[in-house]
């Protein structure tokens, strides 16, 4: 029952090599740099030679969660288990997801060194590590915020567009209503909050596309069937700059002339799915970057990111009552809004005593699966004065990828796909973090809220828990509010349009009881994970 690799010419030499005990990892023949996962290239100096080479098999834990939650039934490794990342003692750049045997799942930890032994199930051959005794200094290097590159003018095409509408069908758990009309729910708010009417509407745009598993309507091709629309341009895919990144690829289609108004939309509806056990389970071949994670256990995001909280919680000496005091935090706010699904009060007992999920998280430091459908319009800037409600201005975006597109390899001491997307932001505006009124920053877990933080410069590396303090930096009435409608982790996931929704609630100052006062500029970030994309808006002044 353990979802196993799907081999293929590409990689059946390393889910093989195990047979003689050996661990073996791709390795440029020209330079000698090691390689994982393998790609057909070096990527050091792009020569195409390469072979198997072995390597000692040894290693530091760098990242590690025990993992508590059942994710998929029959899987053969029975709560709770260990799951690593291992650095390569051949080079700390390489490593490999897996799991520590051979000791207690609480005894796996950041520093430990490990040695590889290798486990056949069927034609695989798993590598798995256990521990050698023996504790090593940390190889993970401190890390640094990386360089953007500088903007190639003057110009920017954020300033030609401006998001006009909001619309948000119901949001709950369970609703049991088809995704598609949740989507056309919210599509009409927001046509109808721009001013407009669908016959206005010249564009569509969404994240993902028509993907499965609850998280998606059934993309642009289900929506245009429904309302009949001609658009002159059309986008839908996962491969841009996270959910947000639908909303930036609008503001290019206006900015470059296709369209006046584009109507862009996310809708989600994972709780019903898993409701109406759809879509199956069990084991199975899995392939591409899920081969390199699943087959041990690594099946959420929840075991992915909390190997990186426990790399940083390690480095930096922080404890669980700093994801404790984000976690309240969305929840003392979401008691102010209508639309959230969590409400009622958390203490940071509660917190601490909540059900394991994959440490260091716990179950509210998880956000929480839901229905709903948002939308957002984004129109050609020369219509702001026009429009019924404030325009929101976009005054910069942060696209640029500056780390490894990894859950593993690249960076560890933070939510991956933060650092660079955050740096890249300020180099597109002469405002800076001190100029932000309030901060919608993904949540999926308590832990993507530190590393967007001191991403975005709001505090250094590693300094988020002093400057949280306790929770009240980031309350309402504090000096950067944070996530005011709840985030995902109490109002519901999203996947990211949440955040959208409420800055621009925020910005016109419809926010009611949680309204952040004065609030002229918001920062948004969008996405858990890999890739991910940031938004700075400000509120239209008019005359």
């Amino acid at each position: 029952m353990r979802p196993l690799p799907e081999l293929t010419p590409a990689n059946d030499w390393f889910w093989t090599s195990g047979a003689d005990g050996r661990l073996r990892i791709q390795g440029c023949t020209e330079c000698a740099t090691l390689v994982h996962p393998p790609v057909p290239i070096c990527p050091r100096c792009r020569s195409r030679a390469w072979k198997p080479t072995p390597v000692s098999g040894r290693g530091t834990v760098v990242g590690c969660t025990v993992n508590a939650h059942p994710w998929l039934p029959g899987f053969d490794l029975d709560p709770p288990y260990a799951i690593a990342v291992v650095a390569l003692a051949e080079n700390p750049d390489v490593r490999l997801t897996t799991n520590i045997v051979g000791c207690e799942p609480d005894e796996v930890h950041v520093g430990q060194e490990v040695a590889v032994r290798f486990e056949q199930v069927e034609d695989v051959w798993l590598p798995l590590f256990e521990p050698t005794g023996a504790d090593l200094p940390n190889p993970i290097a401190e890390p640094l915020l990386p360089t953007p590159r500088a903007p190639l003018s003057d110009h920017r095409f954020e300033h030609r567009s401006v998001l006009s509408g909001i619309g948000r069908s119901a949001l709950g758990r369970r609703l049991m209503v088809d995704p598609l009309s949740l989507t056309i729910d919210a599509c009409t708010q927001a046509v109808a909050d721009a001013g407009l009417t669908f016959d206005d509407i010249d564009g569509l745009s969404t994240y993902p596309g028509g993907a499965g598993m609850g998280i998606s309507e059934g993309g642009v091709t289900a929506v245009e069937e429904a309302l009949r629309l001609h658009p002159t341009w059309i986008n839908g895919g996962g491969d841009i700059p996270g959910p947000g990144g639908a909303v930036i690829a609008a503001m290019l289609a206006v900015a470059g002339g296709l369209c006046r108004h584009v109507l862009c939309f996310r809708t989600v509806w994972q709780s019903t799915y898993a409701a109406l056990r759809l879509g199956g389970g069990g084991g199975g071949r899995v392939s591409s970057w899920h081969q390199w994670s699943a087959p041990f256990g690594a099946l959420s995001a929840a075991n992915w990111i909390g190997m990186n909280a426990n790399q940083y919680l390690h480095r930096y000496g922080a404890t669980r009552e700093m994801l404790g005091a984000i976690a309240i935090n969305g929840r003392t706010n979401a008691a102010l809004n209508p639309a959230a699904i969590y409400r009622e009060p958390m203490t940071m007992d509660d917190y601490l005593s909540a059900r394991p999920i994959s440490t260091p998280f716990g179950l509210y430091d998880c956000d929480v699966p839901c229905d709903a459908s948002i939308a957002v319009v984004v129109s050609d800037a020369s219509v702001a004065g026009d429009l019924p409600k404030p325009a929101i201005r976009i005054e910069a975006v942060g696209t640029q990828i500056l780390e490894r597109v990894s859950w593993d390899q690249g960076t560890i001491t933070h939510e991956p796909q933060v650092l660079g997307q955050a740096a890249h932001l300020w180099t597109r505006t002469s405002l800076r973090p001190s100029d932000v009124d309030v901060a919608l920053v993904y949540d999926g877990f308590t832990f993507n809220v530190v590393s967007w933080l001191e991403g975005l410069g709001f505090c250094g590396l590693g300094e988020a828990q002093d400057w949280l303090d306790g929770g009240k930096r980031i309350a309402l009435d504090g000096e950067l509010p944070v996530n005011p409608h709840g985030g995902q982790l109490s109002e519901g996931r999203t996947h990211g349009y949440g955040f959208i929704y409420e800055a621009i609630t925020q910005l016109r100052g419809d926010a009611g009881q949680r309204q952040v006062g004065g609030a002229s500029t918001a920062v948004v970030t969008s996405g858990g994970g890999t890739p991910s994309g940031v938004l700075l808006l400000r509120r239209d002044e008019r005359p």
